[in-house]
């Protein structure tokens, strides 16, 4: 639990966070106006960037990098050396934060292990994603128009049929995407500068040679969950479910995460989302019945997360999410982060904090206060804003944005006009059980029946 420590993880940032974001800030702001045209102030800003990690190994390479770009030669080593230096920055953050937040729940992490090798991916489909990465920096975000936009459009359809690369192939999907619906980016008044910022660093990185995820074990044993994350967008929805593996034979249990998704239309809300997941029927009957699951051979990637397949899983006995954080949360181990994801921003710690009160959006308790992040409550679950103030304890996941700390509620447990009321966010992933929630579906119809019906009638055509 995370009671007295509180205080730890709330009372300020550790040293260094702010300068370093800074420094992060000031890359940003060079690349929305693009390494064609540096200004003075841009060209500060990388100046600065090189100096501060200057002592480090990539100090040598960094160096170089500035003083080209600067000059205006922009190559692809010059690239990855800088988005190389944005990521051990957020990296560096990432660590100070994690190291807090673990020493304060006392909270073991196993350490990342390299792994010896390379991938054999396809050289050509890399260099298509390094340069249009390339054209994207020298025009910079304000440059960006449609024409270059589309630039990306054959080396994303090419990068999808390999399963290596599908995952680098999404996320520059993502990124045109963004850019598209935004072009042309010169006449908008804000841009999203970091989160550009980190779409580019993050695909320049994974377009360079590497293993990057770690590979993959076989694990077989009891997974106990303690939550699910739900991420609701316009096009595709994905739950992400936190628990604790006991692994066979004995081992020290170990924190897990898995994730399964589909494809939607905005038409599709609340919890009719759920319909769509019914491929993992196993996995939503435990999430939505409170059931442990006994996996075998289930691939589990070096980061902590389990690639889910639901016939590799059988439905267990009843187990109370509350009473598994209760009794197994503090002593599990952590799983290492991947380097790529040393990001403040990937931060989702479970945690379960009980005995506090309530005051507006924040829980109260030893004299320090941490605000609910109730942005991320989603609207496909039981759990709301109301019963979050009305109670006092609370499984969620610990996360650092905006400069602060939030505890995003994944189940709570309220008193609610005058009797004891549990609730979590995968309650009703097999269908609803509020009276008034089932009145209002079964009036306004069956969406994902209509639109299965529909496709399967063009289909026919």
């Amino acid at each position: 639990m995370l009671d007295v420590q509180l205080g730890e993880v709330s009372g300020g940032t550790p040293d260094g966070v702010a300068e370093a974001l800074d420094l992060v800030a000031g890359f940003d702001d060079a690349l929305t106006h693009g390494f064609a045209r540096l200004g003075e102030e841009p060209g500060a800003a990388l100046a600065a960037l090189a100096g501060a990690l200057a002592g480090s190994p990539l100090g040598d390479r960094l160096g170089e990098a500035v003083e080209k770009v600067v000059a205006g030669s922009v190559a692809d080593e010059h690239l990855a050396a800088l988005a190389g230096a944005r990521a051990a920055l957020f990296g560096s953050v990432h660590d100070a934060l994690l190291g807090r937040l673990d020493a304060a729940l006392g909270r073991t992490r196993a350490a990342w292990e390299p792994v010896p090798g390379e991938t054999e991916v396809a050289g050509n489909l890399l260099a298509g994603c390094r340069q249009w990465l390339r054209e994207l920096a020298i025009a910079g975000w304000r440059g960006v128009d449609h024409d270059l936009v589309s630039a990306a459009d054959q080396t994303i359809e090419a990068l999808l049929p390999v399963p290596e690369l599908r995952g680098l192939a999404v996320l520059l999907d993502g990124l045109a995407a963004e850019l598209r619906a935004s072009s042309p980016v010169g006449t908008m008044d804000r841009l999203p500068a970091r989160r550009w910022g980190d779409l580019w660093t993050r695909g320049m990185l994974l377009a360079q040679k590497g293993p990057w995820n770690g590979g993959a074990e076989q694990v077989s044993g009891r997974l106990l969950i303690l939550g699910a994350d739900v991420h609701e967008h316009g096009t595709v929805v994905r739950v992400q479910v936190h628990g604790i593996l006991e692994p066979s034979g004995g081992a020290p249990s170990r924190l897990i995460r898995t994730s399964v998704a589909a494809a939607k239309v905005d038409t599709i809300v609340g919890p009719a989302v759920w319909r769509l997941l019914n491929a993992y029927p196993v996995l939503l009957s435990a999430l939505a019945e409170h059931r442990s699951l006994d996996l075998t051979d289930m691939p589990l990637l070096a980061g902590g997360d389990l690639v889910w397949h639901d016939d590799r899983a059988g439905a267990g006995e009843e187990a109370d999410p509350f009473t598994t954080a209760r009794v197994q949360l503090g002593a599990a181990v952590a799983p290492p982060v991947q380097p790529l994801d040393r990001h403040p921003v990937r931060i989702a710690e479970p945690v379960l904090i009980e005995g506090y009160g309530v005051d507006g959006e924040s829980l109260q308790l030893g004299g320090s206060s941490l605000a609910f992040d109730l942005d991320r409550l989603p609207s496909c679950g039981p759990l709301t804003p109301e019963m979050v103030a009305a109670s006092s304890a609370c499984l969620g996941l610990m996360r650092w944005d905006g400069g602060q700390w939030l505890l995003q509620p994944l189940a709570v447990q309220a008193t609610v006009k005058k009797k004891p009321v549990t609730a979590h966010n995968g309650d009703w992933a097999m269908g609803p059980t509020d009276p008034k929630v089932v009145k209002a579906a079964a009036k306004s119809g069956d969406a994902v029946a209509v639109l299965r019906e529909r496709a399967g009638r063009l289909l026919r055509k």
